[in-house]
C-alpha cells in the first residue's frame, strides 16, 4: 500500500493474537508519516467492537503508532487536561484495508496529573493462557513497559505538551 499523507484518512484495526478482529476505527486522520511511524487524530470518531456495538470517541486525541516499538499512544485532549491510554500492542503494519496492529491486553493509563496505572493485568495472563503468547512476546512486552514508562517519565514525543499542542493544531488546520 502507498503510505498515507497528511490529510488522508485511514482505517484502524486492531486483533487478537489468535487472528480474530477486536476493535476497528474509522477515519482516522493522519497528520504526519514516516517510514516508522504514523501520527493521527481521531476526532468523534465511529469505533466498531468485534460483537457489533458501535460507538463515537467522546474527544479529540492524537494517536501515535511505531514500527519498532511494543506499544501504541492514544492523547486524549479534554477541557481538564490531556490523558494517555498506551497499548501495549505489536508494531503496526498497514496495507490496502488499514492500519493494523495485533493488542496485547496490557494498558497503562497516564492520568492528567501524570499518575500512571497498569492495567488488564488479568485479562493479559488469561489471554497469555488461552492463546498461547510464546515466551518471547511476553518477554518483549515486559522490555516495552519499561520503555514506555521511560518515556512518560521524561516527557518523551506524545508525552510532552509540545507535541499534543503541535500536533492538535495542525489538526485544526486540516480540519478547514
Amino acid at each position: 500500500m502507498k503510505i498515507p499523507k497528511e490529510g488522508d484518512f485511514v482505517t484502524i484495526q486492531s486483533y487478537k493474537h489468535d487472528g480474530s478482529l477486536h476493535r476497528t476505527w474509522r477515519d482516522t486522520m493522519v497528520l504526519k508519516t514516516n517510514e516508522n511511524s504514523i501520527i493521527g487524530v481521531n476526532d468523534h470518531t465511529l469505533v466498531t467492537e468485534s460483537d457489533d456495538r458501535r460507538w463515537v470517541t467522546r474527544e479529540p486525541a492524537i494517536v501515535y503508532f511505531h514500527k519498532k516499538f511494543w506499544f501504541n499512544i492514544i492523547a486524549m485532549i479534554r477541557e481538564e487536561g490531556v490523558s494517555y491510554y498506551c497499548n501495549l500492542a505489536s508494531p503496526f503494519v498497514l496495507d490496502n484495508e488499514a492500519l493494523k496492529y495485533i493488542d496485547y491486553d496490557l494498558d497503562v493509563k497516564v492520568f492528567k496529573d501524570g499518575e500512571k496505572k497498569l492495567l488488564d493485568v488479568e485479562e493479559y495472563e488469561r489471554h497469555r493462557r488461552q492463546m498461547h503468547y510464546p515466551k518471547e512476546i511476553d518477554h518483549i512486552l515486559k522490555e516495552n513497559v519499561k520503555i514506555l514508562v521511560d518515556w512518560i517519565n521524561n516527557e518523551k514525543g506524545p508525552f510532552s505538551k509540545e507535541y499534543v499542542d503541535i500536533w492538535y493544531n495542525r489538526y485544526h488546520q486540516l480540519k478547514k
